[in-house]
């Protein structure tokens, strides 16, 4: 009986060390703080003291193309477009927005497939052509043009043509 009562005491006092032992390195302290608490994905990077990062200042620059080095950067402007696809109308972008739907409507083979007001455009289809007019503010009124799905000036013939009677009906 007194091996096993002395067996008891060694093996309690072995538990009780061990959770001492435990319990003062941290391994399971709440609230532990540090990095490698975080998760895996969180961590911040380790980056070796012997590790130099290259010089990257003129890396990831693209060589200027002499069509890019000859035009000056766009300017925004409220000044009307020069190009030859738009005509200028004076009164707000909304009123003039309302007199083309009307003029678009009496021009015969026009088809508007859609307009948004806000935007100031109507999506038209005239003679096999499908295109955009744009009614855009500017400083002496309202700028009427056409723009082709691209995006750019449209300066086919529908376009042209359908330009000129919207200004034979709304330019004074």
């Amino acid at each position: 009986m007194r091996q096993s009562v002395s067996a008891i005491r060694v093996l309690s006092f072995a538990i009780l060390a061990t959770a001492t032992l435990v319990g003062t390195t941290g391994c399971f302290k709440r609230g532990a703080k540090g990095d490698y608490a975080l998760a895996p994905e969180v961590r911040p990077l380790e980056i070796p003291p012997d590790l130099t990062v290259p010089s990257t200042s003129g890396g990831a620059q693209l060589p200027a193309l002499a069509s890019q080095a000859a035009k000056p950067a766009p300017a925004a402007s409220t000044q009307a477009p020069t190009n030859s696809a738009g005509f200028t109308v004076a009164g707000s972008k909304e009123d003039v927005f309302a007199k083309v739907g009307t003029a678009l409507e009496s021009v015969d083979g026009v088809k508007i497939a859609s307009k948004a007001q806000l935007l100031g455009s109507y999506d038209v289809a005239y003679e096999g052509s499908d295109f955009l007019v744009r009614v855009v503010t500017v400083e002496a009124g309202a700028y009427i043009s056409a723009v082709d799905p691209r995006g750019l000036p449209a300066t086919g013939a529908a376009p042209v043509k359908l330009l000129g009677e919207l200004k034979a009906k709304l330019a004074p």
